[in-house]
């Protein structure tokens, strides 16, 4: 078969948690007296790791944080967002049914720009985490999306158990900041248009409406394309 590995976005993708990760957003940055509204996140700030975020907002802001300030900010996020999820499902719906179904095929990976322990939290009370061979997380490489690091991390890390060019590894992405970082690194990449509409992914090699319509007939047309 010509698809050689899937690498999944988490956040969005899989985990429908963007909305919990802006309440914990809001909530790191209420006791400093600043605020994040709905729009202006997922309009600016969607597309990065928790430290990228928060340097944005600070310089969007006008605000001058200390690395220190930084650090507790994204300790804070962290201890709000693993509340939020502590108390129910996150995922999409289909999203477990989908990585079953590839895992069972080809090696999976996931490429995020969430937090190690969020992720590996929401996949261990699923039951999923064993299918994954590898997880790029927040911290795991010098540059987060939309550079190709993460993307490039995650194939370099299945060699050398997958040994197929790049271009047969298909990344599955929600937002045009990773479509961007995974098309950089030499993957096809699918789009699913559950956090954007379709009309805002037309960069992506083909997009589908959510991961439950993900099926390896379609991931297999685009490693050989």
């Amino acid at each position: 078969m010509p698809l050689a590995a899937v690498v999944f976005d988490f956040d969005g993708v899989l985990a429908d948690s963007e909305p919990l990760h802006l309440r914990a957003f809001q909530a790191a940055l209420e006791p400093h007296g600043r605020h994040l509204d709905k729009q202006t996140y997922f309009d600016r700030y969607l597309g990065f790791d928790d430290v990228g975020a928060f340097r944005a907002v600070a310089r969007d802001q006008h605000w001058s944080i200390s690395d220190a300030e930084l650090s507790a900010l994204v300790s804070a996020k962290s201890h709000h967002f693993s509340t939020l999820t502590a108390a129910g499902e996150a995922l999409f719906p289909g999203a477990a049914e989908c990585v079953r179904r590839i895992a069972a095929e080809v090696p999976i990976a996931i490429a995020s720009g969430a937090l190690g322990g969020e992720i590996e939290a929401l996949l261990d009370a699923t039951g999923l985490r064993p299918l994954f061979r590898t997880i790029v997380a927040a911290g795991d490489t010098s540059q987060s999306k939309p550079a190709p690091d993460p993307y490039l991390e995650a194939v370099a890390r299945l060699r050398p158990l997958v040994t197929e060019p790049k271009g047969r590894f298909v990344a599955i992405e929600d937002s045009y900041w990773g479509i961007t970082s995974a098309q950089s690194a030499g993957l096809r990449c699918l789009g699913v248009a559950q956090t954007y509409p379709a009309s805002a992914l037309t960069a992506a090699d083909a997009v589908v409406a959510s991961i439950a319509d993900v099926d390896l007939a379609l991931l297999r047309r685009l490693a050989v394309q």
